[in-house]
Protein backbone atom coordinates (compact mmCIF):
# COMPACT_ATOMS: atom_id res chain seq x y z
CA UNK A 1 0.00 0.00 0.00
CA UNK A 2 1.50 3.55 -0.96
CA UNK A 3 1.20 6.21 0.71
CA UNK A 4 -1.14 9.30 0.69
CA UNK A 5 0.53 11.92 -1.19
CA UNK A 6 -0.63 15.28 -1.14
CA UNK A 7 -0.62 17.61 -4.29
CA UNK A 8 -0.64 21.31 -5.11
CA UNK A 9 -4.18 21.53 -7.66
CA UNK A 10 -5.25 23.51 -10.54
CA UNK A 11 -8.45 21.66 -10.87
CA UNK A 12 -7.99 20.80 -14.08
CA UNK A 13 -8.52 17.22 -13.66
CA UNK A 14 -11.51 15.15 -14.50
CA UNK A 15 -11.02 13.26 -11.42
CA UNK A 16 -11.52 16.50 -9.31
CA UNK A 17 -13.83 17.99 -11.16
CA UNK A 18 -16.23 14.77 -10.62
CA UNK A 19 -15.19 15.09 -6.78
CA UNK A 20 -16.20 18.74 -6.54
CA UNK A 21 -19.37 17.87 -8.37
CA UNK A 22 -19.95 15.36 -5.76
CA UNK A 23 -19.66 17.82 -3.49
CA UNK A 24 -21.31 20.32 -4.47
CA UNK A 25 -24.37 18.04 -4.96
CA UNK A 26 -24.26 16.67 -1.59
CA UNK A 27 -24.35 19.96 0.28
CA UNK A 28 -27.66 20.80 -1.90
CA UNK A 29 -28.90 17.49 -0.55
CA UNK A 30 -28.42 18.05 3.05
CA UNK A 31 -28.46 22.13 3.22
CA UNK A 32 -31.11 24.71 1.91
CA UNK A 33 -29.25 27.02 -1.36
CA UNK A 34 -28.39 29.52 1.46
CA UNK A 35 -26.83 27.77 3.67
CA UNK A 36 -24.81 25.89 0.93
CA UNK A 37 -21.34 27.82 1.18
CA UNK A 38 -19.14 25.20 -0.70
CA UNK A 39 -17.40 26.91 -3.65
CA UNK A 40 -17.63 25.90 -7.13
CA UNK A 41 -14.58 25.74 -9.04
CA UNK A 42 -14.26 29.26 -10.22
CA UNK A 43 -14.74 30.31 -7.14
CA UNK A 44 -12.11 27.79 -5.86
CA UNK A 45 -9.77 29.20 -8.69
CA UNK A 46 -9.26 32.84 -7.22
CA UNK A 47 -5.87 34.00 -6.13
CA UNK A 48 -6.67 33.87 -2.47
CA UNK A 49 -7.60 30.22 -2.69
CA UNK A 50 -4.76 27.72 -2.37
CA UNK A 51 -5.95 24.00 -3.24
CA UNK A 52 -4.66 20.79 -2.56
CA UNK A 53 -5.71 17.17 -3.30
CA UNK A 54 -4.95 14.00 -1.44
CA UNK A 55 -3.78 10.67 -3.95
CA UNK A 56 -2.86 6.90 -3.17
CA UNK A 57 -0.85 6.44 -6.34
CA UNK A 58 -3.58 7.34 -8.87
CA UNK A 59 -6.13 7.20 -6.96
CA UNK A 60 -7.57 10.59 -5.47
CA UNK A 61 -8.55 10.27 -2.24
CA UNK A 62 -10.21 13.47 -1.08
CA UNK A 63 -9.50 17.64 -0.90
CA UNK A 64 -9.08 20.58 0.37
CA UNK A 65 -7.95 24.22 0.48
CA UNK A 66 -7.51 27.38 2.31
CA UNK A 67 -8.22 30.98 1.61
CA UNK A 68 -6.85 33.98 2.97
CA UNK A 69 -9.05 35.94 4.56
CA UNK A 70 -6.74 38.75 5.04
CA UNK A 71 -2.79 38.72 6.41
CA UNK A 72 -3.52 37.12 9.70
CA UNK A 73 -6.50 34.96 9.10
CA UNK A 74 -7.16 32.10 6.95
CA UNK A 75 -10.36 29.72 6.12
CA UNK A 76 -10.37 26.29 5.93
CA UNK A 77 -12.61 25.36 2.43
CA UNK A 78 -13.59 22.30 0.27
CA UNK A 79 -12.44 19.63 2.62
CA UNK A 80 -14.03 16.56 1.02
CA UNK A 81 -13.62 12.81 1.31
CA UNK A 82 -14.42 10.63 -1.65
CA UNK A 83 -16.96 8.25 -0.19
CA UNK A 84 -15.03 4.87 -0.93
CA UNK A 85 -12.30 6.21 1.18
CA UNK A 86 -14.01 7.95 4.38
CA UNK A 87 -12.80 6.71 7.50
CA UNK A 88 -9.42 6.14 6.46
CA UNK A 89 -7.98 9.36 7.83
CA UNK A 90 -7.84 11.68 4.54
CA UNK A 91 -10.22 14.40 5.79
CA UNK A 92 -6.91 14.41 8.91
CA UNK A 93 -4.05 14.47 6.42
CA UNK A 94 -5.67 17.51 4.75
CA UNK A 95 -6.65 19.15 7.67
CA UNK A 96 -3.46 19.17 8.88
CA UNK A 97 -1.80 19.86 6.02
CA UNK A 98 -3.97 23.15 5.75
CA UNK A 99 -3.27 24.16 9.60
CA UNK A 100 0.68 23.49 8.80
CA UNK A 101 -0.05 25.97 5.63
CA UNK A 102 -1.41 28.66 7.81
CA UNK A 103 1.50 28.16 10.68
CA UNK A 104 4.26 28.87 7.83
CA UNK A 105 1.91 31.63 6.59
CA UNK A 106 2.31 33.04 9.89
CA UNK A 107 -1.74 33.20 10.44
CA UNK A 108 -2.57 34.03 14.04
CA UNK A 109 -6.04 32.39 13.41
CA UNK A 110 -7.93 29.90 11.29
CA UNK A 111 -11.66 29.73 11.16
CA UNK A 112 -14.69 27.53 9.03
CA UNK A 113 -18.05 27.26 8.55
CA UNK A 114 -19.76 23.65 8.76
CA UNK A 115 -23.30 22.50 8.71
CA UNK A 116 -24.96 22.11 11.76
CA UNK A 117 -26.86 18.78 10.35
CA UNK A 118 -26.16 15.70 12.03
CA UNK A 119 -24.31 14.45 8.53
CA UNK A 120 -21.96 16.96 9.74
CA UNK A 121 -21.33 15.53 12.82
CA UNK A 122 -18.16 13.57 12.11
CA UNK A 123 -16.66 16.60 10.60
CA UNK A 124 -17.38 18.94 13.88
CA UNK A 125 -15.50 15.95 16.05
CA UNK A 126 -12.70 16.12 13.42
CA UNK A 127 -12.27 20.06 13.67
CA UNK A 128 -12.81 19.89 17.48
CA UNK A 129 -10.44 16.91 18.16
CA UNK A 130 -7.58 19.76 16.34
CA UNK A 131 -8.58 22.12 19.01
CA UNK A 132 -11.24 24.56 16.78
CA UNK A 133 -13.50 26.05 19.06
CA UNK A 134 -17.44 27.17 18.28
CA UNK A 135 -17.56 30.96 17.61
CA UNK A 136 -19.76 33.52 16.23
CA UNK A 137 -19.76 34.16 12.19
CA UNK A 138 -16.12 35.62 10.58
CA UNK A 139 -15.50 37.32 7.42
CA UNK A 140 -18.72 38.30 5.38
CA UNK A 141 -21.25 35.48 6.84
CA UNK A 142 -24.22 35.62 8.87
CA UNK A 143 -25.85 33.67 11.70
CA UNK A 144 -27.43 30.68 10.13
CA UNK A 145 -29.34 27.71 11.78
CA UNK A 146 -27.85 25.34 9.41
CA UNK A 147 -23.94 26.57 9.98
CA UNK A 148 -21.91 26.22 12.49
CA UNK A 149 -18.71 28.43 12.89
CA UNK A 150 -15.37 27.34 14.50
CA UNK A 151 -12.19 28.84 14.78
CA UNK A 152 -8.64 28.00 16.25
CA UNK A 153 -6.16 30.37 17.22
CA UNK A 154 -2.42 29.75 16.06
CA UNK A 155 -0.09 32.12 16.94
CA UNK A 156 -0.39 32.06 20.58
CA UNK A 157 1.39 34.70 22.24
CA UNK A 158 3.24 36.46 18.63
CA UNK A 159 4.43 39.74 18.97
CA UNK A 160 3.53 42.02 16.51
CA UNK A 161 5.97 44.14 16.10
Amino acid sequence: MTSMQIKLDDLSGSEIRALLEEHLRNMHEISPPESVHALDIAKLQQHDITFWTVWEGDELLGCGALRELDSTHGEVKSMRTAMAHRRKGVARVVLEHIINEAKFRKYIRLSLETGSQREFEPAQKLYESFGFTYCLPFADYEEDPNSVFMTKELQVGRCNV
